[in-house]
């Protein structure tokens, strides 16, 4: 079944034809209409009761049609401005968040996430080693004042998840004046050692599009995690991180539960994040997520979950035929470049589908256990897609 995408304007998307999921909204729907003064943040693929798929042929929406949901959400993200501090609930907390709740927590969902970049992407994940952050707050005296000798003097004494959480919790509930006044000492007075720490374009950038929030000193507790195309990052519950800058391909537990604490203009549940939040530091290229290489053609990002996984087709252009092998659990692919003919197995019998830039695609179980890419006539470009699947690949 050809899908539509359904878009999100969010305000942090890029703008008009700059935007990837314009792009691919284009390329995907003939009657799709750009505003180039719009932003153009996400386009989700799936079946979260907040933007469900449409079926081209008939209209109706992928849960009807399916009769169920699918236990993940797919997407693409465009980004110009900081998306929020935030961090995710696990399972427990989503159920109790969303009863207690519900018009602040959608879903009693959980929901871990992969994003995996289409372009150079910037993110805050996790904490820096907390011996790392301890050198920032003293190097950024206005950090120290802020936060209180006494507590930095623990970090460095005791650099554990205690004195770590201490320092963080005592920033994040600062008096919005404090926080504004720390901000603007740092920004006129340490350009120098934001320049040497390579945070100067980060810390201005952001500042100047939340200016005096608190999640701007942020970056000097969190790690700045620069991606290029195809590298990705795995958040699970409770780990705080901030997508900063660019696009990507994310896949996640069927969910929309976000438990934000500063770069938003949304509600800031500080309390539940302190209270959520994993307090444990770690390097930057630890936050790096590595797939596992089937062939020269396939990919595959395996997260510890049972929701998802994603696999990464890449067929060159003189490769005349690719076939698949994939378990009876109901996909969604999406086609970011080049050209190739579909062939599946469905309910109705085998069917070809044509797929070019920006074709939605959901292969159902029948498709089991094979699906063939075939050659496109005339096409000269290597062929790229990101399928959205259930993780049987935990079960191999």
């Amino acid at each position: 079944m050809e899908l539509t995408g359904w878009v999100k304007n969010y305000e942090w998307g890029r703008v008009g034809i700059n935007s990837a999921v314009a792009q691919l909204a284009m390329a995907n729907d003939p009657d799709f209409s750009l505003n180039e003064k719009e932003s153009y943040a996400e386009m989700w693929m799936g079946t979260h009761l907040c933007g469900v798929s449409i079926v081209k042929e008939t209209g109706e929406t992928l849960d009807r049609v399916l009769k169920k949901d699918l236990p993940y959400l797919f997407k693409v993200l465009s980004i110009k401005k900081a998306l929020s501090i935030q961090v995710h609930p696990n399972k427990c907390e989503a159920e109790r968040l969303h009863k207690d709740r519900p018009e602040i927590y959608k879903d009693p969902n959980h929901k871990p996430e992969l994003a995996i970049a289409l372009t150079p992407f910037l993110a805050l994940v996790g904490f820096r080693p907390v011996t790392d952050i301890a050198d920032f707050i003293d190097e950024f005296q206005p950090l120290t004042k802020l936060i209180g000798k006494e507590a930095v003097q623990q970090l460095h004494a005791y650099p554990n998840a205690d004195s770590l959480k201490l320092c963080y919790e005592k920033l994040m509930k600062s008096d919005d004046a404090v926080i504004a006044k720390c901000i603007q000492d740092i920004s006129k007075n340490y350009q120098k050692e934001l320049k040497e720490n390579e945070l100067l374009d980060v810390f201005n950038t952001i500042n100047k599009d939340f200016q005096g929030d608190v999640g701007v000193l942020s970056i000097f507790f969190l790690n700045l995690v620069r991606l290029q195309p195809g590298q990705a990052i795995y958040l699970g519950a409770n780990e705080i991180h901030a997508y900063l800058d660019g696009d990507c391909v994310e896949c996640m537990a069927c969910s929309d539960n976000v438990i934000r604490a500063g770069l938003t203009p949304k509600y800031k549940d500080v309390e539940q994040l302190i209270a959520s939040v994993i307090f444990q530091g770690g390097a930057a290229h630890s936050k790096l997520f590595v797939p596992y290489r089937i062939d020269d053609t396939v990919q595959v990002y395996v997260p510890p979950v049972d929701d998802f996984a994603v696999i990464n087709v890449a067929i060159k252009h003189t490769v005349d035929t690719y076939k698949l092998q994939i378990q009876a659990f109901g996909s969604i692919l999406l086609c970011l470049g080049g050209s190739r003919t579909l062939r599946l197995n469905t309910k109705d019998g085998a069917k070809d589908i044509t797929l070019t830039r920006g074709s939605i695609v959901y292969i159902p179980v029948e498709a089991a256990p094979e699906i063939e890419f075939v050659s496109a006539e005339d096409c000269g470009e290597d062929f790229t897609a990101y399928i959205a699947t259930y993780n049987y690949f935990r079960l191999a």
